[in-house]
């Protein structure tokens, strides 16, 4: 890329330049010239490059160029210096007779200069990408990337890497982007000239700058005490935004590693420059000025969430006083998946079962470097200490918004915040799928809503556009409580699974019209009283709950057509009634599910687990159990059905509420969307 640079220069005089190669110096050959001039000469040396413009009439090698109206002399170095002051360039003025009036003479040193970044985002940093001062989306695109350092080197007294000013660990370099000053040229700058890297007081909030250098100190006990603070000093962050940085001479890079901050926000769009000036000295008393100034950009790499469709890696589940059996069919299901299963025990998760409503699992990714990264909710149960102090570790970053306690509801847990699987709608690609979180019905004017710092995050990361639902007509208000998503063979590989009423009256009354209308709900289950099909069916109450539930659900299903291009065909109705409760203190009725909710289901790849729903029997055999092995059976889906009736159903949650799965990530990178 060219810089282009004006300088005066005064005939008569020598003037010492520094100019960079693949920059270019500007000199008004008229406002340099001695009065009386009509005509001007140049020379230079052989690695000295120029031309005039507008470009003179043609004339005799040997003669003097007329000097009319404003000529600019345009000079530029086709390579670097080996030593200081070797190339030359003069201009010689001359009056109308072509008398030489006086001579304007220049010692030039070219130099390179470079800071390069991984502008082509294939992990190499290249040297002088032309598109490296800009950041592009699309397979076509350019532009560095810069994770967050959000993971902790520690594993005893823990600290997110990106709260400690230093490099604690050599490993810790692996989570920064590289970013290489390339220099070419004599030994030493001339007297006074220097180099300045610089950050503006807004980017300098989100990133920070080491640079590698030789370990001052060679002996066993430095290198023990603290050296690598030493072999990495810090170059720029939000109390230093500008720094001298040495030129080492010669032909000789330095590496610098660039540091993420925070993830993109509300306040931070996630792009971040760094600039690289060179200065010339004035004199003693003056400030030195900048004359080749180099940038680079980076965008920091957003958090992204993993769907249903994605490949499980490990379970998380918590173990309790009360939910051994629980615990017994969750070992069986991930034993049989092949996937490993982590416990949480009583001593850290203090009585709170609900895995899934204190974090999400996630990832950050770059060219050079990915790692998983939970996001912890503003819930904050029983179980808050467990995404800090047990998942937080080397490459297992942590990342948690804090909400006004006041702000916080049930909607902020995320058993209501989920993902879909990859889409495409009206021709807009998402191969990240969306994002799906619930909110109070819109017109809503004492709704709960998902509190706004997580929204704004959720927002912010942009390749996972969220799509917000109604769920605030639930008692819990979690859309886990009503939708899924399953991996199929066919059409866009998944389908939608929804909790259904209206599937739930048609088996019901298919049971009692064949005759199984005395089939007993809750048969054998403690301290719960058996319900007849009959009695359910002819239960007008009831049947007026479910129908103000089918119309919530509905006009979810409606949301996710359009915001996902589903058709009906990918989408299966599950059989489930719900019944409405209050909570103390509340005159508003909101909904629970009036058997084990089979659609708060855990998918690991082919094999789901689903709520036991303790159904009718019909020949020894739960109806409900069978209804939903034919739904989803000839997708080539396993049913395994967990009992979680007494330690997660009588709580108003099931499966999935207690239980959390982290996935393998996407191999689509989240920079080639096109935006």
């Amino acid at each position: 890329m060219t810089h282009p640079r004006t300088l005066s220069v005064d005939y008569d005089r020598i003037a010492k330049v520094v100019c960079v190669v693949d920059s270019e110096l500007n000199v008004n050959l008229s406002r340099s010239a001695p009065p009386r001039s009509k005509f001007f000469s140049v020379k230079c040396t052989p690695n000295v490059r120029y031309s005039i413009s507008p470009q003179p009439r043609e004339t005799s090698h040997f003669s003097p160029i007329p000097l009319s109206g404003s000529p600019v002399l345009l000079i530029s170095m086709s390579q670097a210096s080996q030593t200081e002051n070797d190339n030359k360039l003069s201009v010689r003025y001359y009056d109308e007779n072509k008398t030489s009036l006086g001579t304007a003479i220049l010692h030039l040193t070219a130099v390179e200069i470079s800071l390069d970044v991984d502008a082509d985002r294939d992990g190499v940093v290249e040297k002088n990408n032309p598109n490296k001062g800009s950041w592009k989306w699309g397979s076509d695109g350019h532009g560095a990337v810069l994770l967050v350092n959000c993971d902790s080197e520690q594993t005893y007294g823990k600290k997110l890497d990106h709260d400690q000013r230093f490099v604690a660990r050599v490993s810790d370099l692996k989570d920064m982007s590289v970013m290489v000053l390339r220099t070419k040229g004599p030994a030493k700058l001339p007297e006074g000239y220097k180099l300045t890297m610089h950050i503006s007081q807004s980017d300098a909030e989100s990133v920070r700058v080491f640079r590698s250098r030789e370990t001052e100190n060679t002996s066993l006990a430095g290198r023990l005490l603290s050296v690598f603070v030493k072999d990495y000093p810090m170059v720029l962050s939000a109390e230093v935004l500008s720094s001298e940085v040495p030129y080492l001479g010669g032909d000789a890079e330095m590496k610098f590693y660039v540091e993420g901050l925070r993830f993109p926000d509300r306040d931070f769009n996630g792009l971040v420059s760094i600039n690289l000036s060179l200065l010339e000295p004035i004199n003693a008393a003056l400030p030195e000025t900048p004359i080749f100034t180099d940038k680079v950009v980076f965008r920091v790499a957003p958090w992204i969430m993993t769907p249903n469709t994605l490949k499980p890696i490990e379970v998380f589940v918590c173990s309790t006083k009360d939910n051994y059996q629980f615990l017994k069919g969750m070992r069986n299901l991930v034993t049989k998946s092949g996937y490993k299963l982590k416990i949480c025990h009583e001593y850290m998760n203090r009585g709170d079962r609900w895995m899934q409503d204190e974090l999400e699992f996630g990832y950050i990714d770059s060219p050079h470097q990915r790692f998983p990264v939970v996001l912890d909710s503003p819930r904050d149960g029983k179980l808050l200490d467990f995404p800090y102090e047990e998942l937080l570790g080397p490459d297992f970053g942590y990342v948690t918004r804090v909400a006004e306690r006041k702000d916080v509801s049930s909607l902020d847990s995320f058993g209501n915040l989920e993902v879909s699987p990859p889409v495409t709608v009206n021709g807009k690609n998402y191969p990240l799928g969306r994002i799906l979180i619930g909110v109070a019905f819109p017109t809503a004017t004492k709704g709960r809503n998902m509190t706004k710092v997580v929204q704004d995050f959720l927002w912010a990361q942009k390749v996972q556009e969220p799509v917000a639902l109604f769920s605030d007509w639930l008692f819990v208000g979690h859309i886990d409580e009503f939708m899924t998503f399953v991996p199929a063979p066919d059409r866009k590989g998944f389908r939608l699974l929804l909790a259904s009423p209206d599937a739930g009256y048609k088996l019901f009354r298919g049971l009692q019209r064949d005759g199984h209308g005395q089939a007993k709900l809750f048969e054998g289950v403690k301290d719960e009283e058996p319900i007849t099909v009959d009695e359910i069916v002819d239960n007008e109450n009831l049947r007026a709950h479910n129908s103000y539930v089918q119309h919530c659900v509905d006009w979810n299903r409606d949301v996710l057509k359009r915001e996902l291009a589903l058709d009906d065909e990918d989408i299966i109705d599950l059989p489930i009634l719900f019944k409405l409760i209050t909570g103390e203190d509340e005159e508003e009725y909101r909904a629970v599910a009036y058997y084990p909710d089979m659609v708060n289901m855990i998918v690991l790849g082919k094999n789901l687990g689903i709520p036991k729903p303790y159904g009718p029997k019909v020949n020894g055999r739960c109806a409900l159990e069978t209804e939903m092995r034919s739904l989803l059976e000839g997708l080539g889906l396993s049913c395994t059905f967990i009992d979680d009736f007494a330690s997660y159903h009588k709580l108003l949650g099931e499966v999935h509420c207690g239980s959390n799965v982290r996935r393998e990530p996407f191999d689509y990178k989240w920079w080639n969307l096109e935006m």
